[in-house]
């Protein structure tokens, strides 16, 4: 057999085991369901060009989950702001949004968008609050909430309970994918409204670690399994049966890691690669350059993700 044989083989083959690879993790591999979901994201195109798997399988009808987008700036770095907006909006419709009015954009010069400036968490944490559970903001200073639960305790009448409006939040991990420091903000910050919605309900959670909001994260990987393409579904199951899937017996509820693919076969089920190229090339098109076809073609995030829930203990006055 020479080389162009097995070339060609290769080419037969491989996508072949990866459509079989997605027709097992879409129907056997652990799914949210009914839940309302938050995906945090920095900059319009990040939810197409980081989270598009996700995004499609998620919001397959049948698993009956909203989700809406939070996007902490405009992406007005070039001073296309409104233009870009208008494009996440498109973008979140291609990737199966029950509506445009299920993106929000914030327009605040506390988030620019920027390659130097790093985000406040305080202040990312506060918005969080602010969108979904408003009574938090109330106690977000430890020592109030402290004393809140214990004048309940006690049978004072004590504050409003806290109770967010979402279950999951969905956001980058603590390297950001591409290094970017507002995508790292993110991590930080919502894992910090996590930290003290956890403080403000404390006591009221039977495990460990579980709070009213489960926060997922999807990791950084190295610079070869980031441009492999399909490549990656084999790294990718191994490293979720190894670290969060089958040796750890996942409860479907609160699963420990998920696995989303998306299919190669136009069109076929509702997660399918043309439908996140498109959410990038006919909703983004501002931000069409030429290494963006490069990066939609090669790279993992456009048909596999891995997200991993945060494990995170409750806010202290020492933290």
């Amino acid at each position: 057999m020479n080389w162009l044989t097995a070339l060609s083989l290769a080419a037969v083959v491989i996508p072949s085991l990866y459509i079989y690879t997605v027709s097992i993790v879409a129907t056997r591999f652990p799914v949210l369901r009914n839940k309302r979901i938050c995906l945090l994201i920095a900059h319009p195109d990040d939810e197409a060009m980081f989270f598009a798997p996700t995004v499609l399988a998620l919001t397959r009808p049948e698993t009956g989950n909203h989700i809406k987008i939070l996007c902490l700036s405009s992406g007005d770095a070039e001073g296309l702001g409104p233009t870009r907006k208008r494009e996440l909006a498109t973008s979140g419709t291609y990737l199966g949004l029950r509506s445009p009015s299920d993106v929000f954009v914030i327009d605040s010069p506390f988030f620019p968008d920027s390659m130097t400036t790093s985000w406040d968490p305080e202040r990312i944490s506060h918005l969080l609050a602010s969108a979904f559970a408003p009574e938090l903001k109330e106690t977000t200073n430890i020592a109030s909430a402290s004393a809140s639960r214990s004048s309940k305790n006690k049978g004072g009448a004590g504050k409003a309970e806290v109770k967010a409006t979402i279950d999951t939040i969905i956001t980058f991990d603590k390297h950001g994918i591409s290094g970017h420091p507002n995508h790292i903000s993110l991590y930080h910050g919502a894992r910090l409204f996590v930290s003290q919605l956890l403080a403000a309900t404390a006591g009221k959670n039977k495990e460990k670690g579980q709070g009213q909001v489960d926060l997922y994260t999807l990791p950084t990987l190295s610079l070869p399994r980031k441009y492999s393409g399909i490549l990656d579904a084999l790294p990718t199951l191994l490293e979720w049966a190894w670290s969060a899937g089958i040796t750890k017996k996942d409860k479907h509820e609160r699963p420990g890691g998920l696995v989303f693919m998306n299919n190669l076969i136009p069109g076929e089920g509702w997660a399918s690669v043309d439908k996140a190229w498109a959410a990038m090339t006919k909703a983004h098109v501002s931000q069409m350059r030429w290494f963006r076809y490069g990066w939609i073609g090669l790279s993992r995030y456009m048909y596999v993700n891995s997200l991993f829930r945060e494990v995170v203990q409750p806010a202290t006055a020492d933290n």
